[in-house]
């Protein structure tokens, strides 16, 4: 799609799966407490209702892995009927525990897109979760150098986008968003009249699925690997 990138001036990245590995190892999650469960339910059920029980928490938790390791308990304390044993409520504490040790895992080319980007651009880190845990793993990745800002944002909506681009002093029009997820990363900033480009990830979370209907006529750049935005961003 031919879209002029000529009054860019800043770029933000999403950091999850954007930048490095992290649904990954969340699918993975789900399958050790589905086996972990598979006394009270089949583990497909045990899937299926623990997805049910973050979308209940989300407003409370918010997003992250601590929500998720509560919602794991929550699930395993409902489907034993409050018999589960404190053997596996120490597994599902040691799941969490797992992920959030996990060394980062850097997608393809990304450092040398970001040192490239940031001669020419200023760059943003905007993103969302706990704070702990993505101040961690930013700090793990070496990346933290390329970044002019970085935002922890409790939702990823109109709203909070704009309130960040007013708080940078950033016009929507000089500014690009590039993320893997349609729902998070790229509708709402459309939507406030900024530009956006998709980079999907191999999998994604079904609570950043959107159906086809949303974004059929919206203007935006869908690209296979990070570097391929140095197609369509000058730079010198």
């Amino acid at each position: 799609m031919e879209i002029d990138y000529g009054n860019i001036k800043v770029i933000g990245f999403d950091a999850d799966d954007t930048l490095w590995v992290n649904e990954t190892y969340f699918r993975e999650a789900e399958e050790a407490v589905g086996q972990l469960l598979s006394h009270y339910e089949t583990p497909n059920k045990v899937d299926q209702e623990l997805f049910k029980m973050e979308m209940k928490n989300l407003p409370t938790y918010g997003y992250g892995v601590k929500g998720f390791v509560l919602s794991m308990i929550e699930l395993a304390i409902e489907l034993s009927a409050g018999s589960v044993s404190n053997e596996i409520i120490g597994k599902i504490l040691d799941i969490g525990k797992d992920i959030i040790n996990k060394p980062i895992e850097l997608l393809d080319d990304v450092e040398d897109v970001l040192k490239t980007l940031s001669r020419d651009y200023r760059l943003i880190l905007a993103t969302k979760g706990d704070l702990l845990d993505q101040e961690r793993k930013l700090e793990k990745s070496g990346l933290l150098q390329y970044f002019h800002h970085i935002e922890v944002l409790s939702e990823k909506q109109e709203p909070n986008y704009q309130k960040l681009l007013n708080h940078l002093d950033i016009k929507p029009s000089e500014f690009l968003m590039v993320g893997n997820s349609l729902k998070s990363d790229i509708l709402p900033l459309i939507n406030i009249g900024a530009e956006a480009i998709h980079v999907p990830f191999h999998t994604t979370w079904e609570h950043e699925k959107v159906s086809k209907e949303r974004t059929d006529g919206l203007k935006y750049n869908t690209i296979e690997r990070l570097s391929d935005i140095l197609s369509f961003i000058k730079v010198k």
